[in-house]
């Protein structure tokens, strides 16, 4: 029987300090707690051994939280058991993200040793006054000596992180925080516009209530800062493969790729989300809930036809390079007319999808305003 080809996130929930606008499922965690987590999270991918005999992995990826608050002995510790447990051979990336402020030259040595082979650096802003107000723990000074630690210890593929729109910050300040990531080269660069969260301490300040909510930048400075983000690593030679994300040529990110073409994923640790023959489901989201029983899981969502067939669209018209007519028909057994004629047809008259052949995807505008567009499809 062929194997059917998979990606592995793997979360890791802890960081040094929590950062102010951030609503994901992490907190700072001791080293007692942290080697506990690894022992439980060990327990939950040996449960995953039957059914991983029908896959092979193809993407591996530890997230957080801050990867980088393990030791690289511990990280070797969960490949390791990966290995006994999946099929790693035909393994294409392996990407673990780090903070700059928790990364040593010994740490870096030690993940390229586990066969890590792309990081993820979480820089934000090259400016530090920016940067303690997000609640970064590190400088842009650190972020620069990351990437030459990274560099000399092997990492041919780094990608970075960059926000805009933060508490007022300038367009010429957001400009040169972009010349300044550039400067580093990295093969990839991830660029988000702030989100104000609900439950952050961002939220208190920022939010519609907030007194500071004034200090964030208007809808026309967030517009020419997107516009501006696209200018600069265009010019760069970075291409935009995806609504937020860039790349130079072939450096595409594999991991995040798959989940926008659909491809089935494991997520293993605290909270993280699986999409497996079908069924979306996600672990437990409290830590001592998980390390009394690891494999407990939260069906979320089983998958029906109209509901994957809108996400085929959803998640393919992030891309830039568009949906496949003839894959839809190929993955659905119906034609693509049948089931969206109608309303593409009406989209492409908005100017928001441009068709070539059997292709479509979102113009230049259609990005601008992709919410709107997929929301036709759901």
């Amino acid at each position: 029987m062929d194997k059917k080809p998979c990606g592995i996130y793997v979360h890791i929930p802890f960081c040094k300090q929590k950062c102010r606008y951030c609503d994901f499922l992490s907190a700072p965690g001791d080293s007692k707690c942290i080697r506990e987590y690894v022992s439980v999270l060990k327990k939950e991918i040996g449960s995953y051994r039957k059914k991983a005999s029908e896959y092979e992995v193809k993407t591996l990826y530890f997230g957080g939280g801050t990867p980088s608050v393990l030791e690289p002995e511990q990280i070797s510790d969960v490949v390791e058991t990966l290995k006994e447990t999946f099929d790693l051979g035909g393994l294409e990336e392996f990407t673990i993200e780090v903070n700059p402020g928790t990364v040593t030259r010994e740490k870096l040595l030690g993940y390229r040793k586990t066969g890590a082979d792309r990081l993820s650096v979480g820089i934000q802003s090259a400016d530090d006054d920016e940067l303690r107000l997000l609640g970064r723990i590190h400088s842009f000074e650190e972020a620069k000596e990351c990437f030459s630690m990274a560099r000399e210890t092997g990492f041919e593929n780094i990608s970075a992180d960059v926000i805009s729109a933060l508490p007022k910050q300038t367009i010429e300040n957001y400009s040169r925080t972009l010349d300044s990531i550039i400067a580093l080269k990295p093969e990839h660069i991830s660029s988000y516009s702030l989100i104000i969260e609900p439950g952050t301490p961002f939220y208190k300040e920022y939010g519609e209530e907030g007194p500071k909510k004034n200090d964030l930048p208007d809808e026309d400075t967030d517009r020419k800062m997107y516009a501006l983000t696209k200018e600069k690593l265009l010019k760069a030679g970075y291409h935009r493969y995806e609504i937020s994300n860039y790349s130079l040529p072939g450096r595409e990110s594999k991991h995040n790729s798959s989940y926008w073409t659909g491809r089935e994923y494991f997520g293993l640790g605290l909270g993280a989300s699986s999409f497996v023959s079908g069924v979306r489901y996600s672990n437990v989201r409290v830590l001592e809930e998980y390390a009394k029983d690891p494999t407990k899981r939260i069906i979320e969502e089983e998958t029906d036809q109209k509901s994957l067939m809108a996400e085929f669209m959803i998640l393919g018209l992030r891309m830039t390079a568009g949906v496949s007519k003839k894959e839809f028909k190929r993955r659905f057994g119906v034609d693509f007319e049948d089931v969206y004629g109608e309303i593409t047809e009406k989209l492409i008259k908005e100017k928001v999808i441009t068709e070539e052949g059997d292709n479509l995807r979102l113009t230049d505008y259609g990005l601008d305003v992709s919410n709107a567009v997929f929301a036709e499809y759901i």
